[in-house]
C-alpha cells in the first residue's frame, strides 16, 4: 500500500527488502529501532505501517518550496523538427523520461510533442515550463501531444 500511495503521488522511493538483505535490516534497526515493516524514511523520520495521515504530513512538509517535478527533459520542438527536415512543429519536445514519473505515468515517451496543458496553447519548452509552475502538487490536468502524425490527450495528476 505504502509503494502504491507514494506512486501515485510521483513520489520516488528506493524500495529495500530486509528480508533478503540483512545489511538492511540491521540498518532499519540501527536507525529507527524498528523490526516491523513497512518503515518509511521521510527527511530522517519513521513511519511504521501504512500511517496515511503521517505520510502526507511529511511529504507535503519536505516538499514546501518545491515545484512539482514532471519528470521528462524537453526541449523546443521546433529546432529539433527542423533539424530532423519534417517541417516545423510548435510544442514542447520530450526526451527522456524518468521511471516513475508523472510523464511516464501519463504515457508519454521520448519524441511525443506537448502542444497544450489544460486548454493552454504551448509552442516551446519554456510554455510547458510556465505553465507546469502554476500547477500545485496533486492538481489534475489534461495534456494534448503529437505522437507521429497522430493527436492524443491525456490526462493526470501532479
Amino acid at each position: 500500500m505504502v509503494k502504491e500511495f507514494l506512486s501515485q503521488r510521483g513520489t520516488g522511493f528506493e524500495e529495500r527488502d530486509v528480508s533478503r538483505d540483512p545489511s538492511a535490516a540491521q540498518e532499519l534497526v540501527r536507525s529507527t529501532g524498528q523490526m516491523g515493516v513497512p518503515v518509511t524514511v521521510i527527511e530522517g523520520q519513521a513511519v511504521v505501517g501504512f500511517d496515511r495521515a503521517r505520510l502526507e504530513q511529511l511529504l507535503t512538509s519536505s516538499q514546501v518550496g518545491q515545484r512539482p517535478s514532471f519528470g521528462a527533459s524537453i526541449a523546443d520542438a521546433s529546432k529539433i523538427t527542423a533539424k530532423q527536415g519534417s517541417g516545423i512543429t510548435l510544442g514542447a519536445y520530450i526526451g527522456k523520461v524518468r521511471q516513475g514519473s508523472v510523464a511516464q505515468r501519463l504515457g508519454l515517451v521520448p519524441g511525443d510533442i506537448i502542444t497544450e496543458l489544460n486548454l493552454q496553447r504551448i509552442a516551446n519548452a519554456g510554455d510547458l515550463e510556465r505553465a507546469l509552475a502554476n500547477l500545485n502538487r496533486g492538481s489534475r490536468f489534461s495534456i494534448v501531444f503529437l505522437r507521429g502524425n497522430k493527436t492524443m490527450t491525456t490526462e493526470g495528476a501532479l
